[in-house]
């Protein structure tokens, strides 16, 4: 009998990190169809990229949501709703007709995505022992980093084999099915008993909040330079907008709390809470990690000479890495505790992404520092700050892990518009670096052709080196490639230096709220004992 539950608690964990890896995986994977997306619906790349801002706003609003109704209603019933909802919304983008409609079914399908990490996450909390339990989440961490690395690789695979963007979609709907009838009969139901009435005010609070500051952060990369764009009231006014929205929301937690009426959506004594808000500091900088590695293939492109269309295979080392990473991370946590984890995270990330800026001018050097880079990443991004948040949450853990996941998307879609600020300051310099390398090889820039300096100081850094590659006369390609290799060095130096320092930052806040961490463990550990009292919790 005990060999039964134990297969069947095995299955339903495969069906947890197949679910996580399905939804994690359909923003990256759209990235690489967007032309052709584009193409086929007669549309701009402006107003293409909603395809993808959609999604991630509809996450960002959706995963805090979930998570409570999760803990409310039971963890398995939302979770097999959420998996339906992202199935259908998949089967919806496939077949649009027009670009409306293909709009409206990803948002759609956003709402299924946005709890499905949350809600295993939460599970496996409430199933597992503690011992297992670092190991179970650095496993759904992996699962969810690698979907979200590796996306683009396989959008471009199924392209390639089909020849038809709506196979990427397609693709969900025999996997959503097959989820739902499994994990039917296979997961086990959890849920914390409340008895409080919904805080439908907070929820939309929080979901306006939400919407605000990510709208704002998306329009930052809609055109115009990053100093001018955070000035525009299109960016500013939305961040200010969501600031006012937030400090009501907490203002309404707050009295919620006060009135012991309702469950509030983000309760006030979390958000008082040292620990916890430190955690969610940690979530935004590891968001940073995933924000760095969006750059990797362009950075092998620009630095290595990778060819644009290999350059996507690059990241595979690093992929792979950080899977291995996410389950080292996770036994890790099982044994040392997610402090030590996360210390030990930070200085492989150092090592690894302060490498790749400092160090890197060869394939082999990018391998080894990649390598590096992806373990740290993978340890950061399961087990240690799920826990840290569980432990700091209490009860609360549903919500508490789902604002979690919104504090790393926040930094993981701040991060790439500062860093594609630095890569466009980077390139900035080849005007200059041009005529400085032409002279130090001994050649006069005025003796080039009329036009030609112009011509290459007017080109894209995308077209660039291309251009450098036909030019007939050795000295001066050589000359040319020099200044190229040191505005690319310049343009990615500091966003893997950036990285790095997010990395220390990590450690520093670790290290310093140890021993709060340490009382948070203890306090989980009681109410754990506690929650064993049948009034305390529900299990179906």
């Amino acid at each position: 009998m005990a060999a039964e539950k134990t297969s069947k608690v095995n299955i339903g964990f495969v069906i947890l990190l197949v679910g996580v890896f399905m939804a994690a995986l359909d923003n990256g994977i759209i990235s690489a169809a967007l032309t052709t997306i584009n193409t086929s619906f007669d549309v701009s790349a402006t107003q293409g990229s909603w395809g993808i801002t959609l999604y991630t706003l509809g996450l960002a609003v959706m995963t805090p949501i979930v998570g409570k109704l999760a803990d409310r209603y039971g963890r398995k019933k939302l979770f097999l709703i959420e998996i339906a909802i992202f199935t259908v919304g998949s089967l919806g983008v496939a077949l649009s007709p027009n670009f409306e409609l293909f709009l409206a079914a990803r948002l759609f399908q956003s709402f299924g995505g946005g709890g499905i990490f949350i809600i295993a996450s939460s599970h496996v909390l409430s199933t597992f022992t503690k011992e297992k339990q670092g190991s179970m989440l650095g496993l759904l961490g992996g699962m969810n980093g690698i979907a979200s690395v590796v996306g683009p690789n396989i959008g471009s695979f199924l392209i390639d084999i089909t020849g038809n963007w709506h196979w990427l979609f397609i693709i969900n709907v025999p996997i959503g099915i097959a989820l739902v009838i499994v994990g039917f009969f296979s997961l086990e139901e959890t849920k914390s008993y409340v008895m409080s009435k919904i805080d439908f005010l907070g929820i939309s609070l929080l979901s306006f909040s939400i919407l605000s500051v990510m709208f704002a952060i998306n329009n930052v990369g809609r055109g115009g330079s990053f100093t001018e764009a955070i000035v525009k009231w299109s960016v500013l006014g939305l961040l200010v907008l969501g600031i006012l929205i937030f400090a009501a929301l907490i203002f309404v937690e707050k009295r919620n709390e006060q009135g012991d009426t309702i469950d509030p959506i983000l309760p006030y004594s979390l958000l008082r809470k040292p620990t916890y808000a430190m955690t969610m500091v940690m979530g935004l900088l590891s968001g940073t990690f995933i924000g760095a590695i969006i750059f990797i293939p362009s950075f092998a492109q620009q630095i290595l000479g990778i060819s644009a269309a290999k350059s996507g295979y690059w990241m595979t080392p690093l992929a792979l890495a950080s899977g291995i990473g996410a389950g080292g991370g996770g036994y890790f946590v099982d044994k040392k505790g997610p402090v030590p984890t996360l210390i030990f995270a930070g200085i492989v990330g150092i090592i690894g992404f302060g490498g790749l800026g400092f160090f890197v001018d060869t394939k082999l050097l990018f391998i080894v520092f990649s390598v590096i880079a992806g373990i740290g990443f993978g340890f950061v991004l399961g087990a240690p700050l799920t826990v840290l948040t569980s432990n700091a949450a209490g009860n609360q853990k549903g919500s508490a892990i789902g604002t979690l996941s919104v504090a790393r998307q926040v930094g993981l879609t701040i991060s790439p518009a500062f860093f594609a600020a630095f890569i466009q300051m980077g390139f900035s310099k080849i005007g200059d670096l041009i005529p400085q390398k032409l002279q130090d090889h001994g050649i006069d820039p005025n003796t080039l052709p009329e036009g030609a300096l112009e011509d290459l100081q007017g080109s894209s850094y995308g077209e660039l080196q291309s251009k450098i590659d036909q030019i007939p006369a050795p000295e001066v390609r050589d000359a040319l490639h020099e200044a190229f290799q040191q505005a690319a060095h310049s343009a990615y130096q500091p966003i893997y230096l950036t990285t790095a320092v997010m990395a220390l930052l990590i450690i520093i806040i670790a290290v310093a709220f140890s021993k709060q961490y340490k009382k948070d463990a203890i306090e989980s550990d009681r109410l754990e004992e506690q929650s064993q009292h049948p009034s305390d919790t529900v299990k179906k």
